[in-house]
């Protein structure tokens, strides 16, 4: 009687990793072009969000002061308990400025950020979500293509983004 041996042959097996090291070749850097898409993605999401919140606490700094439109500038460090405010109004503190952003945006704390303000609205935010991603709003000024170099060196990159958000919003 003739006994059969079920399994993969040695050959079998080779073609078969071969095929699965070809697709991870492929698929390995397309999806890490995602990784940065996502993460661009989001911190410009995250700007967005920051500017609204901005603008909503400038309208509500408005009518208790008839004088927003004085504040030019807000910036805050990474876990920082306040901000810093450019052109406040008197009887106004950076401090309650910071408590209304909070308000509107609890995550605003975590964050480094930089605020051009005009008339009482915020017209650009530029935001650092870690050491490598930078996002703006209006967004498309920190893209996949030149992320890397709003890298590391946070305050002159910020004020980069900013500047170029500023030109994009008018």
């Amino acid at each position: 009687m003739k006994t059969t041996k079920k399994g993969f042959t040695l050959i079998e097996l080779i073609v078969v990793i071969a095929i699965i090291g070809v697709l991870a070749a492929i698929l390995v850097p397309s999806m890490l072009g995602y990784v940065k898409k996502s993460k661009v993605s989001s911190a410009n999401s995250t700007a967005s969000t920051l500017q609204k919140a901005i603008n909503t606490t400038l309208i509500e700094v408005d009518e208790e002061t008839q004088d927003a439109g004085s504040i030019t500038h807000i910036s805050s460090a990474k876990n920082a308990a306040s901000c810093t405010v450019t052109g406040l109004p008197s009887g106004t503190t950076d401090a309650q400025v910071w408590s209304k952003i909070e308000n509107y945006m609890e995550k605003a704390k975590k964050l480094k950020f930089e605020a051009a303000c005009e008339g009482a609205a915020c017209k650009a935010v530029a935001v650092a979500l870690d050491d490598t991603y930078t996002g703006t709003a209006p967004g498309g000024v920190v893209t996949v293509d030149n992320y890397k170099s709003y890298d590391n060196a946070h305050d002159a990159n910020l004020t980069h983004a900013l500047s170029g958000a500023l030109v994009k919003a008018s």
